[in-house]
């Protein structure tokens, strides 16, 4: 799907105003942006840190930044400054939600705590998004995926092995699912509102996303009273269920169940080994991993991951291979899911993204416009908002307000 100018998706109508930066909160304004929710995104003067996140650019402009705010449209407010906060109040008076993931203290220095709002709009949903949740011994903290993936216990069941050095998760994983669960609890509360007009707090963190995804670990450690640890790529309850080294790379294979591991036996030619009773069973399996990766890993050697997956396909075994980015990029499933899509930036050019990944068969979302520059649709917002010409001029003039005409900012004198 490229851009269009036609708005559609689930949330269309709604307004959210983000007051967010780098990527937690912009991956929640991203998500109900992609489902048609109008997201005007306020940056200060010199706008989001992720604009600086060089290199790499395209054009000058920040292929983080541009990745992160497709779909919204953006306006610069010097929020030090009073004219700038009343502005964002007479934002705030007409949307239905606003994001920030700031620390705890700092809308309340800006006299735009939820308590303040909340008079200025009492349908108001006001989603925050910080490093460990706004109540608890750790609310004052600020927050870092690498600090939550470390207290979240992710890091500890990531790597090798036991005695290997920790490991984080390649991928942000606790910024953006953070993200992810502030955009569910807007769009909850969001129906929520629409039943009954109530506006309400939405509160999520960091840690509670790197903790979402321990449910297995936690099972078995609520099970048991023993954390478990890393395993590479292996299941802690399945096997055998990771990748194996083949001629030419790696294969991931999932006989996780009995009738998968009796398929990748027939596959590999060995049936015999479904006798040994160190691997009749997943149990034994499980126990005996060790053992098992030693005795299959010489058998996926053999051959090329090509050639070991056209034979799992017709078998009906789950398997894949372990591509880079750049290949999952290429891949035809990815592309037939309309998950790289290009969007036509005003100074970039053509910019490719990553798509929405959730489909509706009734009111598509998707990606429609480009990541904003600089104060891009200042001008347009503030009119929307019934600011005349003359008073959005002076609000310019005084720095209140950053605008960009013509992909240049409009300097203060």
């Amino acid at each position: 799907m490229t851009q269009s100018g036609a708005v559609s998706g689930p949330l269309h109508g709604m307004r959210v105003v983000e007051l967010a930066h780098i990527m937690a909160g912009p991956v929640c304004g991203l998500m109900l942006a992609d489902m048609g929710a109008d997201v005007i995104k306020v940056e200060k003067p010199n706008g989001d840190d992720t604009r600086r996140f060089l290199p790499p650019d395209i054009k000058g402009e920040s292929a983080a930044f541009m990745m992160m705010n497709r779909n919204k449209r953006g306006i610069a407010l010097n929020l030090k400054d009073e004219a700038a906060r009343g502005v964002l109040k007479t934002l705030l008076k007409d949307a239905d939600a606003v994001i920030e993931n700031y620390r705890r203290d700092t809308m309340e220095k800006l006299g735009l705590s939820y308590d303040v709002l909340k008079t200025v709009n009492p349908g108001l949903i006001y989603c925050e998004i910080s490093g460990f949740g706004r109540t608890g011994p750790y609310a004052e903290r600020g927050g870092f995926d690498l600090i939550a993936q470390g207290m979240s216990g992710l890091m500890s069941i990531t790597g090798e092995g036991h005695g290997r050095p920790p490991v984080k998760v390649g991928a942000p994983v606790s910024d953006i699912t953070a993200g992810i669960l502030g955009a569910l609890g807007v769009a909850g509360a969001y129906a929520h509102k629409l039943k009954t007009g109530e506006g309400q707090r939405v509160d999520t963190s960091l840690f509670e996303a790197g903790i979402t995804h321990t449910y297995w670990q936690s099972a078995i450690a609520f099970a048991t009273g023993v954390a478990p640890g890393p395993m590479g790529s292996a299941h802690p309850l399945n096997a055998p269920y990771q990748a194996f080294e083949t001629a030419d790379g790696y294969v991931n294979v999932g006989a996780a169940n009995q009738k998968n591991w009796e398929r990748l036996l027939s596959v590999l030619g060995h049936p015999e080994l479904n006798d040994d009773p160190r691997f009749s069973s997943n149990h034994g399996r499980q126990t005996n991993l060790d053992a098992l990766v030693e005795v299959l890993t010489p058998h996926f050697r053999t051959r090329t991951t090509g050639e070991w997956l056209a034979d799992f396909e017709r078998a009906g075994l789950p398997a894949g291979p372990v591509m880079s980015v750049t290949e999952m990029h290429a891949d035809p499933q990815t592309l037939a899911r309309e998950m790289v899509v290009e969007t036509e930036h005003p100074v970039a050019g053509a910019v490719k993204t990553i798509g929405h990944p959730v489909k509706y068969t009734g009111t598509p979302g998707g990606v429609r416009r480009p990541a904003p520059l600089l104060g891009q649709h200042s001008r347009e917002v503030l009119s929307e908002a019934g600011y005349a010409e003359a008073d959005i001029a002076a609000l310019i003039q005084s720095g209140a307000v950053i605008a960009t005409e013509n992909g240049r900012a409009e300097a203060a004198e």
